[in-house]
């Protein structure tokens, strides 16, 4: 009878896989299942499993680990809890996030994120547990598989995200780590219940998190989830990946940027595409019987992102998609990222046509505007040299200034030529310089290089009134270069909604381009298009802007 069952499964799953994803996975059973991941069970059937959250508008409380079944990685069926209980290790008040489950020899084994460790307040730590098949019983191991991580200034490492991973000879590693404290390695023991050796960083701090790591074609890749998981509506999470031929790194991007340097690399696998979806991340990857890869994350429906509105829990359902390795880089759906069938279809990759306009600051300005001039921006030499304001735009605070103009009408591409020296040797939170999509000062989109912590990022943030409050997240677009980077803001009308959808385009060198997500303004607004340099006036910066041109697209 059990063979028969796995036959059967089989047999459904090719069927059913041909037509296709069917997107959120989890709506037969979950209005949130974050954090999702993928395993085919000894029987022939998919399980997933999620973080710890209720699983439905109006439930006051979270399941621990809830699992879910599927013959065909479209309809699924919860089954059950993973537990009733925490680990004996973690603090009463501790919740369960992000599980990763394997099968390690003739058992299987699931890590989970522990919140909070007895003992030691603010202390997350990586907890184990083993079960005969996923849907358990999962019976937790008395000591962490990683145990919390002081942090050299002081407080604790985010010990967050576990992936496992056997390599090629055989050993076996665990990855974990978050923004604080950025992404680590360490070999594991055989039973795959406990770190040992020496741990090694493979992932920046202040950029990566959510890592997955695989082995294909000689090369090992490692996914990581960047930005905030968690704002709602402009929820900007994002995944991009670095490979290398070790385990232990160094991963490098397609560009062969590294993901542990300041200014990180990342070659993009998926971001918000224009459609419904936007906090694309958190990936998990799982392979069919015909060999085809499957991306499982979860996103955010920007039009209802609250498990109980207007606001509560971020509503994170799972999603499934095709996963493609063009040129033996990962993305999702060929590179259209997040399916939807009822809702707008994404955006083309942009290139630039013929010249519609530009601005080569060589003369007296015409066409141009300010909202709150700054009589320190000047033009001279070719450049419109502005030294970085001590002020901002988002929030209530408004006090920055913005230089716009009316742009073209239909689609377009904005480009600048953008020289900003912030350097590496100094904390400069948030100074930033670059492109903005303006419809007021609660309602814009900006593309800007810009520096957080240690790392240097390009940023592509949106700002909405929602619900009677402001919502403000941002999706990393690319790596800026070392003093120099060129951006791009590519324009469509959506032909379904008449939405105005913007999406984000960096270069290190003028020629070669990564194009990041894509952010919406209403239809009903009338962006004009423009610069900005803001964030923070000491240590003193200044930003110049050889031009600002746009293209037919």
């Amino acid at each position: 009878m059990r063979r028969l069952t796995a036959v059967l499964a089989a047999v459904i799953t090719l069927v059913a896989l041909t037509a296709g994803a069917r997107n959120p996975a989890s709506a037969s059973f979950a209005d949130t299942f974050a954090d999702p991941v993928i395993v085919r069970g000894d029987d022939g059937f998919y399980y997933g499993f999620g973080t710890s959250d209720p699983l439905r508008e109006g439930e006051k409380v979270a399941h621990r680990i809830p699992i879910a079944r599927s013959t065909d990685l479209k309809n699924w069926k919860y089954v059950g809890d993973a537990f009733g209980d925490l680990p004996p290790f973690a603090a009463a008040n501790a919740s369960l996030w992000a599980p990763d489950v394997r099968k390690i020899g003739n058992r299987w084994v699931l890590y989970a994120t522990v919140t909070e460790t007895a003992g030691t307040p603010g202390a997350s730590s990586i907890g184990v547990a083993t079960a005969p098949k996923p849907t358990g019983p999962w019976t937790w191991a008395a000591e962490p598989a990683v145990p919390p991580r002081a942090a050299p200034g002081g407080g604790w490492w985010w010990t967050f995200d576990p992936s496992q991973l056997t390599a090629a000879d055989g050993k076996k590693y665990l990855y974990y780590g978050s923004y604080f404290g950025g992404i680590w390695v360490s070999e594991l023991t055989a039973d795959g219940l406990k770190i040992t050796g020496t741990p090694t960083q493979v992932a920046i701090d202040n950029k990566f998190e959510g890592a997955y790591v695989v082995r294909r074609n000689g090369y090992y890749y490692l996914f990581a989830s960047s930005a905030n998981c968690c704002a709602g509506p402009t929820t900007g999470y994002s995944v991009s990946v670095g490979r290398s031929r070790s385990p232990l790194g160094p991963f490098t991007d397609r560009d062969g940027l590294s993901l542990n340097t300041s200014r990180a690399g990342g070659t993009p696998v998926i971001a918000p595409n224009g459609n419904r979806w936007v906090g694309t991340g958190h990936n998990g990857l799982i392979t069919d019987r015909r060999g085809q890869d499957w991306f499982v994350y979860h996103a955010i429906d920007r039009n209802d992102p609250y498990l109980d509105e207007p606001f509560g829990i971020n509503e994170r359902p799972m999603l499934v998609d095709r996963l493609d390795w063009p040129g033996g880089w990962p993305t999702v759906n060929s590179g259209a990222w997040a399916s939807d069938k009822r809702d707008a279809q994404p955006a083309r990759t942009p290139a630039p046509g013929r010249l519609i306009f530009g601005d080569e600051f060589t003369a007296a300005k015409t066409g141009w505007s300010w909202v709150r001039q700054d009589p320190a921006a000047t033009v001279s030499g070719g450049e419109l040299r502005w030294p970085v304001q001590g002020a901002d735009l988002t929030g209530t605070g408004n006090d920055a200034g913005i230089f716009l103009r009316t742009p073209p009408t239909g689609s377009w591409i904005a480009e600048t030529k953008l020289t900003l020296p912030l350097g590496e040797d100094v904390v400069r939170n948030y100074q930033q310089a670059g492109l903005i999509a303006y419809a007021g000062d609660d309602l814009f989109a900006r593309l800007s290089a810009v520096a957080i912590w240690n790392t240097r990022q390009v940023e592509f943030g949106k700002e909405m009134p929602y619900a009677n409050a402001l919502s403000y997240g941002g999706t990393i677009a690319g790596t800026p270069g070392l003093t120099t980077t060129w951006l791009r803001l590519a324009h469509r009308v959506d032909p379904r909604n008449g939405e105005h959808e913007y999406r984000a385009g960096v270069s290190r060198d003028g020629k070669r381009w990564t194009w990041g997500g894509v952010w919406t303004l209403p239809a009903d607004s009338t962006p004009r298009v423009g610069l900005v340099a803001h964030g923070g006036a000491e240590p003193a910066v200044t930003a110049s802007f050889d031009y600002l041109r746009f293209y037919k697209w």
